[in-house]
């Protein structure tokens, strides 16, 4: 993780600097170091303070003195995030790339907060989904958790998740399930994507562990929980689950309730980094 996160800062900060930093190449004597802070304009949890801080040790900013709060952390506006000394040039060279990762994935996990927050006193967890950034996917999967969530499968490999473009590839719901059990390892889960009562019929009468109700309303999911009782099943929902909405999913039984949201359109936090010649 450590080292696919060094690369994608790496990269990050090639797309940026190019051949060089003209204006602060230009502009700052080579042998300035200065103090840095970054601080918050607004609350929020924070999450992103690893690629933060690679994105100067890539640029071999010679950090000293570093302080921060840890991923996860709640904060106020006005709060200080992190502190450290560095060699100017490359701490405004990389600037803007850290900004951009800890900007974004402490987004990501204040919107999961605040939707973890509508479930207070129920029985069931926000989840993420795999509408994700390229390349951003480990990073912002791991906002999700800082915020309060639960994961959800990383990738195509690492659990069968049936949807409905697979059921009719394969000709039906159980044909799809059964294929999947036959090449599915004794740890893996299997879960199917469901429509109305009676895909999820279908669904119930198959030895699928997870059954996901895609885009149902709340009344339809609570029938669905009933029709699960004495089954061992985990049941997911998923499809608009906006923060005004999601304590009635939560409310009708449903396990989890997964939300694209939390990655696909969580805006950026605002923070501000300033120095101090030292």
């Amino acid at each position: 993780m450590q080292q696919s996160m060094e690369n994608l800062v790496t990269s990050a900060l090639l797309e940026d600097v190019g051949h060089e930093d003209i204006t602060t190449n230009s502009v700052v004597d080579a042998a300035l170091r200065c103090r840095v802070r970054l601080s918050a304009k607004q609350e929020g949890v924070l999450s992103g303070i690893a690629p933060f801080k690679t994105a100067f040790e890539v640029m071999r900013a010679d950090i000293g003195d570093w302080s921060s709060l840890e991923d996860g952390t709640t904060f106020g506006k006005g709060d200080v995030i992190a502190s450290f000394t560095g060699k100017t040039r490359a701490v405004l060279t990389a600037e803007r790339t850290a900004m951009n990762f800890v900007q974004h994935l402490s987004g990501v996990a204040t919107v999961t907060r605040r939707f973890v927050d509508q479930l207070q006193g129920l029985d069931c967890r926000i989840c993420g989904t795999r509408k994700t950034t390229p390349m951003l996917r480990q990073l912002e999967k791991a906002a999700i958790v800082h915020g309060g969530g639960a994961p959800h499968r990383h990738t195509l490999f690492d659990g069968v998740l049936i949807k409905e473009n697979h059921v009719m590839a394969a000709g039906g719901i159980g044909t799809a399930v059964r294929r999947a059990r036959a090449q599915a390892h004794h740890l893996m889960r299997v879960e199917v994507e469901v429509r109305n009562l009676e895909e999820f019929d279908q669904a119930l009468a198959t030895d699928t562990d997870v059954i996901m109700l895609d885009n149902m309303d709340n009344e339809t999911m609570a029938e669905a929980v009933r029709r699960a009782g004495g089954h061992k099943v985990v049941l997911e929902a998923s499809g608009n689950a906006s923060l005004e909405r999601v304590r009635g999913m939560a409310a009708t039984g449903v396990d989890f309730v997964s939300v694209g949201a939390l990655t696909h359109s969580a805006p950026a936090i605002d923070l501000t980094l300033l120095i101090e010649n030292i």
